[in-house]
């Protein structure tokens, strides 16, 4: 496919509330003439952004990782899969990143997949930027630094928040972080189309002058096994380990050498974006499958590998081999003469293995949960508690949204909030939608128990 004919993708990016859905929206309802595709990144289990997203019916596809720096390219490339099977439904692509998410690995996706890379380009990286919250959530947080360096548009937004001074004093700090980049500013992602659009921007050459690692991935998994097998059962076991469960992916045939290693890793991305197969102890492993195996009781657990011929099967695990002491076993076939041979076990010794080592840490305070309650809330009961909340653990909650149901209200109530900001207003009549309450709250520390307990407290 020529290059004129790929498919425009642009990014866009931002800390947690900076106003990323109400630039989509933006976008999404002005007359532009372009058919878009939106994909949404979701921090969490519960997906409150689609239903946020105007028209969010065909065209609006959701990814929800847990780390989105190690998942999501095998999730993207799945997505954009199942999008390039209705080409003729779009012309544009919109990526909208959640707002913890380095955007490297998202564009990384464009340039180290071949099949991608052939369908696709890159057109821009959009970042908007909170100019009320900026200065602590830089302080506190990498992503949002990286969500800087990567932009070729910076969007300043809610700059009716904050003074002319102090915008100013913001936007010679960005510069210092990006001086490639445009920086526009905004009230309520107040911008026109042509600004975000159709930029052809991003270059690859001058994202590797700022980060030479940049087509380095980074992978859901740390450990690479090979091991030479003939035919036959070989039983893998692990002891505990620093979690309570392990995935893993089993290929067959994987090759030894680097190129191998890495095709192999690649193939991993895509399986490990698939949903994980619950695996039992003594469960037969399907080859090229993601599976998890349950580590939470005392004792070891196994899992059987089959290998239906002579040659090499490959482990990629979540966690190193080390830290779950894991081994692997060939069972010996009965045979007429020994028939109790059948438990008799010989050991297999690796004979290529590779750790993957991520070039990020997680934070392991930050993280999100979500409420969701059926029946109505009072709206006094609400605002007391939420205020209360807020002042309290605002810092830390660096973002709210979602729905609720409020009592004689014929309309759902969207809510959304950043540290101590918070919004509520009527939206989309319920109509014949069961009336629910819907809540993420994403933030460091959060007690979850006791906020649970709270709006309980405001349900009627």
């Amino acid at each position: 496919m020529s290059i004129q004919q790929k498919v425009p993708v642009t990014i866009l990016t931002g800390f947690l509330g900076s106003g990323k859905t109400t630039l989509l929206n933006r976008i999404l309802s002005e007359e532009h003439g372009k058919r878009i595709a939106v994909i949404e990144n979701e921090y969490g289990e519960v997906g409150i952004d689609q239903g946020l997203v105007i028209n969010a019916d065909e065209e609006v596809f959701e990814m929800s990782n847990g780390c989105i720096c190690c998942t999501v390219r095998g999730d993207l490339i799945r997505v954009l899969g199942n999008l390039m099977k209705r080409r003729d439904k779009f012309d544009y692509v919109l990526v909208e990143t959640t707002g913890l998410a380095d955007p490297g690995p998202v564009a990384q996706t464009f340039f180290m997949d071949d099949e991608i890379r052939d369908e696709f380009s890159l057109d821009g990286i959009v970042t908007l930027v909170d100019a009320a919250h900026i200065d602590q959530q830089i302080g506190r947080s990498d992503e949002s630094s990286e969500q800087v360096a990567f932009a070729d548009v910076l969007v300043l937004n809610k700059t009716d928040l904050v003074s002319t001074e102090s915008l100013n004093t913001l936007e010679m700090r960005l510069r210092d972080m990006n001086r490639m980049a445009r920086v526009i500013r905004s009230k309520q992602a107040d911008v026109s189309v042509d600004t975000v659009l159709n930029l052809n921007a991003f270059d690859l050459d001058e994202v590797l002058k700022r980060r030479p690692t940049f087509l380095e991935p980074e992978y859901p998994f740390e450990w690479t096994g090979v091991f030479k097998v003939d035919p036959g059962r070989y039983e893998v076991s692990l002891d505990e380990g620093p979690d309570p469960t392990m995935s893993i992916v089993v290929i067959s045939d994987q090759g030894t050498d680097e190129s191998s290693l890495k095709e192999g890793a690649e193939t991993s991305v895509r399986l490990y974006a698939e949903p994980a197969l619950s695996l039992a102890p003594n469960s037969i492993i399907p080859i090229e499958k993601h599976v998890t195996l349950q580590l939470q009781s005392s004792g070891r657990k196994s899992f059987i590998v089959e290998a239906t011929k002579k040659g090499t099967i490959g482990m990629f695990t979540q966690h190193t081999a080390e830290e779950f002491d894991i081994k692997v076993r060939r069972l010996e076939r009965p045979t007429e003469d020994a028939p109790e041979n059948q438990n008799e076990t010989s050991a297999v010794s690796i004979d290529t293995e590779r750790v993957w080592v991520a070039e990020h840490e997680h934070d392991d305070e930050v993280g999100t949960f979500a409420i969701e309650r059926s029946g109505n809330v009072d709206p006094e009961k609400m605002n007391a508690w939420m205020g209360q909340l807020l002042a309290e653990k605002g810092v830390d909650i660096f973002r709210t949204k979602g729905f609720i149901s409020y009592e004689g209200e014929s309309r759902r109530i969207v809510f959304q909030g950043v540290h101590m900001l918070f919004t509520a207003q009527p939206d989309q009549e319920w109509g014949n939608e069961p009336r629910r309450n819907q809540l993420v709250f994403i933030g460091r520390n959060l007690d979850e128990e006791e906020m649970r307990r709270g709006f309980d407290q405001c349900l009627i």
